[in-house]
């Protein structure tokens, strides 16, 4: 569930459309790829993608669905030798995305000790989300992915509140809230709900945020210097690469201090 770069065919820099943005220098239909794509799949600007205007490419994380595309599904069959498996693979690729998206939380919800009263189901869950991810691409081109999601997303928001239920006192619920360029230096975060949250360059420096639920929260540009984000449950590198923050931050296991810092 990690992205294996050198055994994908460039898939977030072909199937992916983006706009001109801070985030990134210029449009990009989807399908269409990157001209800064080279001819061995690599990113022609990776050591400077910031520097160039293309923030927005530092912080995806495709959670491994593009080697699992590139080298599985399509069994190393490239859209550039094979283009006539073009089409079918981009399309194929966000859908795939979802799906190891789902498996990084769920695996991470088998881990947590006060959810272990629904490990048969969230293990039974996990099998069921990696045997799709196994599927040829006609089936996944026509998977029902909302269903899907919403399915998991029952079982992990009931694995949330397991979790926050062992942080003593009252926890507060900003689930959804807009929060964007919010002033929450210090705030007593711990074992909030900040579930899809928008903490887009929200002030969280020195905040306490152990054991918050994090899932789905946009944290572009949200301050975390000196903030402790121990035991935060459902944090993915990639709302950390999106944020900022310093050698005071403390992370949870597993989770890296992005080179920005």
């Amino acid at each position: 569930m990690r992205a294996d770069c050198g055994n994908c065919f460039g898939l977030c820099c072909v199937a992916l459309p983006f706009a001109a943005s801070t985030d990134f220098a210029k449009d990009k239909a989807a399908g269409q790829p990157c001209t800064h794509l080279r001819s061995d799949f690599r990113c022609g600007i990776h050591a400077n993608l910031r520097g160039q205007g293309f923030s927005g490419c530092t912080v995806f994380d495709c959670f491994g669905a593009g080697q699992q595309v590139s080298q599985v599904t399509f069994g190393g069959r490239d859209w550039r030798q094979a283009p006539e498996t073009a089409q079918q693979m981009f399309s194929v690729f966000p859908v795939m995305r979802q799906l190891h998206e789902l498996l990084w939380y769920l695996t991470e919800a088998l881990g947590l000790t006060p959810a272990r009263s629904l490990r048969g189901e969230l293990r039974e869950a996990l099998d069921r989300t990696e045997r799709l991810t196994r599927a040829e691409a006609e089936a996944l081109a026509e998977l029902d992915v909302p269903a899907l999601r919403q399915s998991v997303n029952t079982l992990l928001l009931r694995t949330s509140e397991l979790v926050r239920n062992e942080v003593p006192g009252r926890k507060r619920n900003h689930r959804g809230a807009d929060l964007v360029g919010a002033r929450l230096t210090g705030a007593k975060l711990r074992g909030a709900n900040l579930r899809g949250a928008l903490l887009i360059a929200a002030d969280l420096s020195g905040a306490d945020l152990r054991a918050a639920d994090l899932i789905g929260a946009d944290m572009r540009d949200a301050k975390l210097g000196g903030a402790d984000l121990t035991g935060a449950i459902f944090l993915t590198q990639a709302q950390l690469n999106a944020a900022h923050g310093d050698e005071r931050t403390v992370l949870p296991p597993g989770l890296t201090r992005p080179a920005h810092w």
